[in-house]
């Protein structure tokens, strides 16, 4: 295996890689092994993977996704 492929990969997705190792983390902390379990794994992988290469792309991305989520459930002038 090379090395350095992976270090360079690794350095060019880094919000990326991140987010899918947290998303690994969190899911095999909260469930034990089983179909529906493992899908919900790679479905917490995905969505960590997902918002590290977003926030990797734009750092603003978290706090826009927060703002937009306080708009609707508290509207301006409501």
């Amino acid at each position: 295996m090379n090395w350095r492929v992976i270090s360079d990969y690794y350095h060019r997705n880094r919000g990326a890689v991140n987010g899918s190792i947290i998303g690994l983390i969190l899911a095999l902390a909260f469930l034990a092994f089983g179909f529906i379990k493992v899908l919900f794994i790679v479905f917490c992988m995905a969505l960590g993977y997902y918002i590290g290469k977003k926030t990797g792309e734009d750092r603003y991305f978290i706090r826009r996704i927060f703002h937009e989520i306080k708009e609707k459930i508290f509207p301006p002038g409501a």
